[in-house]
């Protein structure tokens, strides 16, 4: 009998997260080889990652693999949540009504705007001389 994996994708600001969780093993494994709590230091951010687990309440169920690249730590952080959530829809339908209650499967669409030519940043300005 085969091991079934169920995957999901997340994405915020320029991460992109690919989590399997695989039933049974409880260990949560980042890029391969780093340890869930080296990785993220943050005991809020470990809490936050682990949100949709504690709210379906498949806490301990399943091992999580996960392979994240881009951005920084907190977007790469909901990143996973929102790949753990899509796993997890997979999982079991009915979780679908719970996690967005929780607001855990929208995707967040807020980007870095582009710095433009002739000015110093997105918005701002080079400072104007009259003289």
């Amino acid at each position: 009998m085969a091991v079934v994996n169920y995957g999901g994708i997340g994405r915020r600001k320029t991460s992109v997260a690919r989590v399997w969780l695989k039933p049974g093993s409880r260990k949560i494994v980042v890029n391969k080889r780093r340890n869930f709590e080296e990785y993220f230091p943050n005991e809020f951010i470990r809490r936050d990652i682990l949100r949709p687990l504690e709210v379906t309440g498949t806490m301990g169920k399943f091992g999580i693999l996960v392979n994240v690249n881009g951005g920084g730590l907190v977007g790469q952080a909901e990143a996973v949540r929102l790949g753990i959530a899509r796993a997890l829809l997979k999982v079991d339908e009915e979780f679908k009504s719970l996690l967005r209650k929780q607001g855990l499967l929208t995707r967040d669409p807020r980007m870095k705007e582009r710095k433009k030519y002739g000015q110093k940043g997105a918005r701002a300005k080079f400072q104007f001389s009259k003289r």
